[in-house]
């Protein structure tokens, strides 16, 4: 049975955010606030370093062409 054009933007969609997420984290551990997150949660962090993982997640996915 062929999926629904729903479902299969739903499992793309996934596969980004999965993505997405993976790369804050390696972010965050390049900067070495890892520990932070997992102990207080993202919420936790400031404006100026949220701006910054923000910043170096839009880099890194240029350059991976998304």
């Amino acid at each position: 049975m062929e999926r629904s054009r729903e479902e299969k933007t739903k499992s793309v969609s996934k596969k980004q955010n999965n993505l997405i997420d993976d790369l804050k984290l390696e972010i965050a551990s390049e900067l070495g606030i890892v520990e932070q997150i997992k102990d207080k949660g993202w919420q936790s962090l400031s404006p100026r370093i949220s701006g910054k993982i923000g910043g170096k997640l839009s880099q890194r996915l240029k350059k991976m062409g998304k």
